[in-house]
C-alpha cells in the first residue's frame, strides 16, 4: 500500500468535523491498534479497498490512554509501541484519517448505543464498520458484532466482520506480540508484526567501559513500555537517517558489575562518536542469554563470536531474500 499524502489525525469532533463535511461517509475500523500487526492490516485492507471503491474516507478509531490504563490498571498491559509509531504504521497503510478518541470514564461510560450513536455516527459518519469478530465496545464491553449489526441496521451503516489471521498456528494478537517479545522470541514476533520490533528513542552517553574494553556501542535511552528479554540479538540500527546492521545486547552488563538496565548496540562499518541524537534499534533474532564473564578478554571474545553469529545471520536472510525477488 502506498502511504496516504492527506493523512490526517483528529483528536476530537471539532477536528474531524473541520477537516469533513456531514455528507463525507467513512468506512472505519475501530481498536487499540498496539504493533499494528498481520490481523491489524488485513482488517485495514479491506477499510481501504471499500473506501475507495465507494468513495469514502478510509478511517480508523483509536484510544489514547489504552482504556485498561483507565478502567482497570493493574491489568494494563505494557505498550509494544508509542502513539507516534502507532501513527506512522497506520499511515503507512494508506488510511486518510485516525480519530484518535481520549478515553476516559466518561467514555468507559458509555452504552453501546450511545458510544454508536455519539461517535461513529453523529461524529466519523460511519458508513461502514468493519471490526474483528471478538470486537467488543460499550460500558463493561457489554457490546459486540451482534449489538453493532443490530444499531448499524437502525442507524443506517453497514458491518463488516473479518475472522482473526492464524499464522503457524497462532491467531494474530498483540497479547501473542507482546509474550514472544517478552520471551526473546523477536523472530516470531517479527513474523507477527510484518516487521522487526523495535526501540526508539534517544542516543545517551555510556561509562566509556565498553568502548575502553571490550568493543565501542551506542545507548539507547527509550521511553517504550515494552522491552525484550535479556540477552544479545541480531539487530539492525538507524542513525543520522542510515540503517547499520548490528549486535545489540539488553541486560544489566553483569561483567562489569552493572546496576541499571542497558541497551548497547555496536554498529558494523561505523566510526563516528555520537552522544546524543534519534537512534532506532530493529531486533531480528535472540542470539543468546545475558551472562557474566570472568573479565574483559573473555566478554570480548564472546562478543567477537556474537558478531560472527550476526554477520551469519545476516547473510542468510539476503540470500532468502534474493529467492524471494527471484520468484
Amino acid at each position: 500500500m502506498t502511504p496516504s499524502a492527506q493523512f490526517f489525525v483528529a483528536r476530537s469532533s471539532e477536528e474531524w468535523a473541520a477537516r469533513f463535511p456531514a455528507d463525507k461517509r467513512a468506512v472505519v475500523t475501530i481498536g487499540n491498534f498496539d504493533g499494528v500487526h498481520l490481523g491489524h492490516r488485513k482488517i485495514i485492507r479491506g477499510v481501504v479497498e471499500r473506501a475507495r471503491r465507494d468513495g469514502h474516507v478510509a478511517a480508523a478509531l483509536t484510544f489514547w490512554p489504552h482504556p485498561l490504563r483507565v478502567v482497570r490498571p493493574e491489568i494494563a498491559p505494557p505498550l509494544i509501541e508509542t502513539l507516534p509509531q502507532r501513527l506512522a504504521h497506520l499511515q503507512s497503510l494508506s488510511l486518510d484519517a485516525v480519530f484518535i478518541l481520549p478515553f476516559d470514564h466518561s467514555v468507559a461510560s458509555l452504552t453501546p448505543d450511545d458510544f454508536v450513536r455519539r461517535v461513529l455516527v453523529d461524529t466519523l459518519h460511519a458508513a461502514v464498520v468493519r471490526v474483528g469478530e471478538n470486537f467488543r465496545f460499550g460500558h463493561r464491553q457489554s457490546g459486540n458484532v451482534q449489538t453493532l449489526r443490530d444499531l448499524g441496521r437502525s442507524l443506517r451503516f453497514e458491518v463488516d466482520c473479518a475472522p482473526p489471521v492464524i499464522f503457524r498456528g497462532v491467531i494474530v494478537s498483540s497479547s501473542a506480540i507482546r509474550a514472544a517479545i517478552t520471551n526473546g522470541h523477536l523472530a516470531q514476533a517479527a513474523r507477527l508484526l510484518c516487521r522487526p520490533f523495535s526501540l526508539a528513542g534517544e542516543v545517551r552517553p555510556g561509562t566509556g567501559t565498553g568502548r575502553r574494553l571490550v568493543f565501542p556501542t551506542l545507548n539507547l535511552s527509550t521511553e517504550q513500555e515494552l522491552l525484550p528479554a535479556r540477552g544479545v540479538y541480531a539487530t539492525e540500527t538507524v542513525v543520522n537517517g542510515r540503517t547499520y546492521r548490528s549486535a545489540t545486547n539488553v541486560g544489566m552488563r553483569p561483567t562489569f558489575e552493572g546496576t541499571k538496565l542497558a541497551i548497547e548496540s555496536h554498529l558494523f562499518n561505523f566510526s563516528e562518536e555520537i552522544t546524543s541524537g534519534p537512534i532506532e534499534v530493529r531486533f531480528w533474532q535472540r542470539l543468546r542469554d545475558e551472562k557474566k564473564f570472568s573479565g574483559p578478554e573473555a566478554l570480548r571474545e564472546q562478543i567477537q563470536q556474537d558478531l560472527t553469529h550476526t554477520r551469519s545471520f545476516f547473510s542468510r536472510l539476503d540470500a532468502a531474500r534474493r529467492i524471494v525477488t527471484r520468484h
